[in-house]
Parts: C-alpha cells; sequence; structure tokens
C-alpha cells in the first residue's frame, strides 16, 4: 500500500516538474519567435541600380523600411553615412536590403591595368608610335598634354599646337615581348624600361564629348605627340607654332 502511494506521489511529482519544463520551453520559443519577428530598420532597394552607380544616384533609388530581424541578412545598411567616394560593385535589384559590401572604392572596379573614367567623361583611344608617346613611358594614371600637327595648313608649311592640357590616361595597351630565359624579375622590368618599344601603343582618354570630337579629328587628318604633364607642370597661353615662326 505504501509502495503504491509513494509510487503516485512520484508520478505526481513528475508530471508537475514536465508541464513545468513544456511550460517553459513554449513560453522561451514564442519569445524567441518574437524577437524573430522584431522588425528592423534596414535601406531596400526600390529602383534598379546599375553597378558603379555613386552615392548621389543610390539615394534616390533605396527607402528605409522595416523588416522582420530575421529576414535581414548582416552586413545591411541603415544608412548612406560615412561611406562617400563609394560605388556599388554590382547591379542591384528592386527588393533586397542594401548590404555594405555591395559598396566599394572605385579603383577597384577598374580592369588590371586600368584607372576608372571621371563621372561624366568618356573614353576615347588613338593609336601611336613609341616616339609620340614619351617613348613608350606612360602609363594608366598619368597625365599628359596633346599636341596635334598639321601639314597643310592655310599659311603654308604646317602648324602645330598643344591642344589639351593633363589629359588623364585611362590606359595604355602595347605588345609585350616574353622575357628571356633565365632572366630574373627585377631585370625584366628594368630591361623593359630600356628597351626600344617594338610596334604600336594604344592609348585610351578620359575626356568629355567635345574634346574627344576635337582629338578624333586630329588623330584622323594630323598627327598626335603627347607629353608627360603632371600636375604640376606650368601652363602657358595657347599659341600655334608655324614654320615660318619657328626660327625667329
Amino acid at each position: 500500500m505504501k509502495t503504491r502511494l509513494l509510487g503516485g506521489i512520484v508520478a505526481l511529482v513528475l508530471a508537475v516538474v514536465g508541464t513545468l519544463l513544456l511550460v517553459s520551453y513554449v513560453q522561451g520559443s514564442e519569445a524567441r519567435a518574437q524577437q524573430d519577428l522584431q522588425p528592423m530598420d534596414v535601406l531596400v532597394v526600390d529602383k534598379q541600380i546599375p553597378q558603379g552607380s555613386t552615392l548621389d544616384q543610390l539615394r534616390g533609388s533605396v527607402r528605409l523600411t522595416s523588416l522582420p530581424a530575421a529576414s535581414v541578412p548582416n552586413g545591411a545598411l541603415k544608412s548612406l553615412d560615412g561611406l562617400d567616394g563609394k560605388v556599388t560593385s554590382a547591379d542591384l535589384v528592386p527588393g533586397e536590403p542594401l548590404l555594405g559590401v555591395r559598396l566599394v572604392d572605385p579603383t577597384s572596379l577598374a580592369a588590371p591595368g586600368s584607372v576608372p573614367v571621371p563621372s561624366g567623361m568618356q573614353e576615347i583611344s588613338v593609336q601611336l608610335e613609341a616616339q609620340r608617346v614619351v617613348g613608350g613611358r606612360i602609363v594608366a594614371g598619368d597625365t599628359v598634354g596633346v599636341v596635334a600637327l598639321f601639314s597643310d595648313d592655310a599659311a603654308g608649311g604646317g602648324s602645330a599646337q598643344q591642344i589639351f592640357h593633363k589629359v588623364l590616361v585611362t590606359s595604355v595597351q602595347r605588345a609585350t615581348s616574353a622575357p628571356a630565359a633565365g632572366t630574373s624579375e627585377t631585370a625584366s622590368a628594368e630591361q623593359a624600361n630600356t628597351q626600344l618599344p617594338t610596334g604600336q601603343l594604344l592609348v585610351t582618354f578620359a575626356r568629355t564629348d567635345a574634346d574627344s570630337a576635337r582629338i578624333a579629328f586630329a588623330a584622323e587628318f594630323g598627327t598626335l605627340w603627347l607629353t608627360k604633364e603632371p600636375s604640376t607642370a606650368s601652363e602657358t597661353a595657347p599659341f600655334t607654332v608655324r614654320k615660318a615662326e619657328l626660327f625667329k
């Protein structure tokens, strides 16, 4: 009799403990669910955003939206503060949260051996012999002066004028030659810097539409020479050089 009574008491205690544990688990689950559903304010893409878009372009294409915490990915942005100078690293589609990793430095988008094109400008390429490109010693990121020469002007004898100053070079393409067997990397670089370049170089500039037309005209109907012109180089007033005046 006592054994049955003791067994009943134990069973009752176990039932109570089990009930308490079940209630505690259910309450914890509800708390976790409520936490997951807790809304968070994040920036969501509202319109299609192309790769390379600046912050100014981005601001008009995103909106602050409340989303359940469980659906917000890590790194989602709440604002664009402190991100000046960044651009989008990929195309963004409507509905996706804006992630911090999607905003990068513009230089990271440039192809190897090139620099980004400044906003509002376009690129134009000309093919030139090495002596017209400072012996081929111009690389992407340099700024150059553009000199145009014409052989049949109205005054006779030809003319030349530096038509642009400090033009940004976005890329330089040239023929490459394989280093000699057994040549170290350092020796190969020194050799490339002192050897006479072979073939022609394709130089690409960043310029406005009107200036690009002038460069194309000069390249088609005249001859172009480039000077290596850093930002510290001085500039004189524009002047035209003619053969009759050259020896004065």
